[in-house]
């Protein structure tokens, strides 16, 4: 099913409950469950969708529950207004190890407000229900640990979410993770960077379906002023190892500038902390700072 822009809704594959707000036609969600290999994912799609536009994908990222879900899912349709491919909704941590200051605030109001890995599946499933973004869950491993990966996966599929990436897993450890995430119909993504040696980028694109995230600088996340200067090198190397494989660069992309940049080397542009600050600094304004600067970025993400 398509909307008037051409763009595939998400109502067919939604589990209508009244305490978790889901809406939910098994014929779909089974198959894709059963037989993953014959149906498109929606994160290819969305790489398809922007290739056939010439102009690299936009990928957002929010921390789910930041401030609290009625937000969360306010900012996610703001997102969606402003052209949005793909959104990372990402599970609140108290140790969020590869963030820097604004995600890791980001994710101490979340906490703060009881957001729990089973508040982000009924986020994400609200999302869905209302958007026509492809969804990432964008957690670290400890919580989907603690409730088990395979019933995490399942409950992610179900709730409306295309893929998972855990961002503390290193592909050498991801031996039980991978196969239980696709076997639930979900796409997974692993992360390189600079840093990482031909060989650990090899493993990291043999175990990704959906697209390979591409680090662009060592350290923590946060906008930064300019793109490193050896990011083409990083790019040129992460795309050897992917082949057919999208690639997506992230971390430290906070302007129209980067974007563009970005978008002539990768076949999409990753962005969160800067619409999470944007967010944070505009108060009750939030929705509309966000849309704002989501719809600048997305449109640098043109190549014309």
């Amino acid at each position: 099913m398509s909307d008037s822009g051409g763009r595939e809704t998400r109502n067919d594959k939604r589990e209508r409950s009244e305490h978790h707000h889901r809406v939910f036609f098994p014929s779909f969600s089974v198959f894709r469950f059963a037989f993953p290999e014959f149906v498109m994912s929606r994160i290819r799609a969305a790489f398809e969708k922007a290739r056939g536009e010439n102009r690299a994908a936009f990928i957002a990222y929010l921390t789910a529950g930041d401030p609290d879900a009625d937000s969360t899912v306010a900012l996610a349709a703001a997102l969606d207004r402003a052209g949005t491919d793909v959104l990372e909704l990402g599970v609140p941590f108290s140790d969020p190890i590869a963030d820097g200051p604004v995600l890791q605030r980001a994710a101490g109001r979340a906490l703060s407000s009881g957001t729990t890995l089973t508040g982000v599946f009924e986020i994400g499933c609200r999302v869905a229900s209302s958007t026509r973004m492809a969804l990432v869950l964008f957690s670290y491993l400890n919580p989907l640990l603690r409730l088990g990966i395979e019933r995490a996966s399942r409950q992610a599929q179900v709730a409306g979410f295309d893929a998972a990436l855990v961002t503390d897993l290193p592909p050498e450890e991801a031996g039980q993770f991978q196969p239980a995430v696709r076997s639930a119909g979900l796409d997974t993504v692993f992360l390189v960077s600079p840093t990482s040696p031909d060989s650990r980028m090899n493993a990291a694109a043999r175990l990704s379906s959906g697209f390979l995230y591409v680090v662009s600088r060592p350290g923590t996340t946060g906008a930064r002023r300019d793109l490193p200067a050896d990011l083409s090198e990083t790019v040129r190397r992460a795309r050897r190892a992917a082949g057919s494989l999208p690639i997506a660069v992230g971390f430290g992309i906070a302007t129209p500038a980067a974007a563009r940049r970005a978008a002539r080397l990768a076949d999409g542009v990753i962005v969160g902390s800067a619409l999470v600050r944007a967010a944070e600094e505009a108060g009750d304004a939030r929705e509309k700072a966000v849309e704002t600067l989501a719809s600048s970025l997305r449109h640098a993400c043109c190549r014309g």
